[in-house]
C-alpha cells in the first residue's frame, strides 16, 4: 500500500476488522496489525508473565519474578526480566536484566544472564545451567485501574462511541473508536483529563515507527503514545513528555490491550506584557500508576506550537499508524464550580501502585 493510500485508509475508516493494515513502507516496518485475530504466530508469545523463581544464593527460597517478552518479527523476541513484580506492580528501578531469544514452533527459548528461559503456551519456565527448571510463570494481562472510568457530572464529554461532533474531521475505526490525526472543535487552559488509546502490533517496526501518536495538550506539549512495550522508557518513549522528560516508569502495556492515560494539566502562566512567569505544570497516570508528579515544563516540546496564554485544542497526532482512542472526556479547571466535580482517585507519586 503506498504512503497515500496507507494515510486515506487510516483517515477514511476504511479499516477492516481481521485484516492486517500495512504501513506505507511495507519492506521496512512489516504488516501493521490492528485484531488479535488477525496477528502472526508470534503475538501469542508476546506480554507480560508473573510468577516465582528459586534463588540461586539460596535454592531451598523462592522470589517474585516477572517477565515482559516482546515480538521482534519472524520468530525473534527480546525480554526484559525483574524481580518483586512488574513496573507498576512491585517493581523498582534500576534493575533490570535483558534476554532475546527465537521461536521454533511452539515454543520460544530465551536466553541471557545466569537463567534461560521457554515459553510454552501460557507458562514461561526458567531454567538453570544444568537444564532444571527453577521457577515459573504464568502470562496474564493487566488492566489499568482507571479503565471505563465514567465521567462524572459536570465532565465535558469529547468522545463516548455515539459520535465525533467534538472533533475536527474525527473518523471512526472500523470497530467504533475514534482515530488519530484529529483535534477537538473546543480549545481548552487548565483540565483535568481521563482518554483511553490502543496501539497496534507492528514487529518488524522498530522506534518511532512503532505505533506513533500522541496527544498535543494546547498543540504545544505532547504525551508520547508509542510502543514501548517491555523498552527502557526514555525520552521519546511512551509516557514521554516528548524529548522533554522520561516517565518515572515506563509503564506500556503490550499492543491491541487498551491502555489509559489521566493528565492534570495546567497551562503556562504570563503576566500581562507576555513574559511568562510560570512553567506549565503536568501529572500524568498511566494505566493508573503515576508516571510524572507535578512536573514543570519549561517550554514546548518537539514540533509544538510556541507557548502562550490562550487556549488551544487537544489533538491526537497523526502518524501514519492506526492508532484509535475511547472513552475520553475532560474537566476543564477554568470553569466556575469545576473544583467541586470529582476527580478520580490516583495515587500520589511514591505511593504503591494499582495496576494488577
Amino acid at each position: 500500500m503506498t504512503r497515500l493510500a496507507c494515510a486515506l485508509a487510516m483517515m477514511g475508516g476504511l479499516l477492516t476488522p481481521g485484516i492486517p493494515v500495512f504501513a506505507a513502507e511495507e519492506a521496512k516496518d512489516g504488516p501493521t496489525y490492528t485484531s488479535r485475530d488477525a496477528a502472526d504466530e508470534d503475538y501469542q508469545f508476546q506480554g507480560e508473565y508473573r510468577g516465582w523463581q528459586r534463588s540461586l544464593s539460596s535454592p531451598r527460597s523462592s522470589q517474585s519474578v516477572a517477565i515482559q517478552v516482546v515480538a521482534n518479527g519472524q520468530g525473534e523476541f527480546q525480554a526484559a526480566k525483574y524481580y518483586d513484580g512488574l513496573p507498576g506492580g512491585g517493581w523498582q528501578p534500576p534493575s533490570r536484566f535483558l534476554l532475546k531469544g527465537t521461536r521454533s514452533g511452539h515454543i520460544v527459548r530465551l536466553t541471557g544472564g545466569q537463567y534461560d528461559c521457554e515459553i510454552e503456551g501460557s507458562q514461561l519456565r526458567v531454567v538453570d545451567g544444568d537444564g532444571q527448571v527453577t521457577g515459573v510463570l504464568e502470562r496474564v494481562e493487566r488492566i489499568s485501574s482507571t479503565m471505563g472510568a465514567k465521567p462524572p457530572q459536570g465532565a465535558i464529554v469529547l468522545f463516548d462511541g455515539t459520535g465525533v461532533q467534538h472533533w475536527k474531521g474525527g473518523k471512526l475505526s472500523a470497530e467504533g473508536d475514534l482515530q488519530q490525526g484529529t483535534e477537538t472543535n473546543a480549545t481548552f487552559a487548565d483540565f483535568r483529563l481521563h482518554a483511553e488509546f490502543m496501539l497496534p502490533y507492528k514487529p518488524l517496526a522498530r522506534g518511532q515507527n512503532r505505533g506513533n501518536s500522541g496527544f498535543y495538550l494546547l498543540g504545544r506539549y505532547e504525551v508520547q503514545v508509542l510502543d514501548s512495550f517491555g523498552l527502557e522508557g526514555i525520552e521519546n518513549e511512551c509516557g514521554s513528555l516528548y524529548r522533554t522528560k522520561r516517565p518515572d516508569m515506563n509503564l506500556c502495556l503490550p499492543p491491541l490491550q487498551w491502555q489509559s492515560y489521566d493528565i492534570d494539566f495546567t497551562n503556562a502562566q504570563f503576566d500581562s506584557s507576555g513574559k511568562k512567569t510560570r512553567n506549565m505544570q503536568i501529572s500524568i497516570w498511566h494505566n493508573g500508576v503515576p508516571i510524572h508528579s507535578a512536573a514543570s515544563i519549561p517550554n514546548k516540546t518537539g514540533a509544538g506550537q510556541p507557548e502562550g496564554p490562550d487556549p488551544r485544542s487537544i489533538k491526537l497526532q497523526e502518524h501514519a499508524n492506526p492508532v484509535v482512542f475511547r472513552n475520553i472526556w475532560l474537566i476543564d479547571k477554568t470553569q466556575p464550580g469545576s473544583e467541586s466535580i470529582p476527580w478520580l482517585k490516583l495515587p500520589l507519586s511514591g505511593a504503591p501502585t494499582p495496576i494488577d
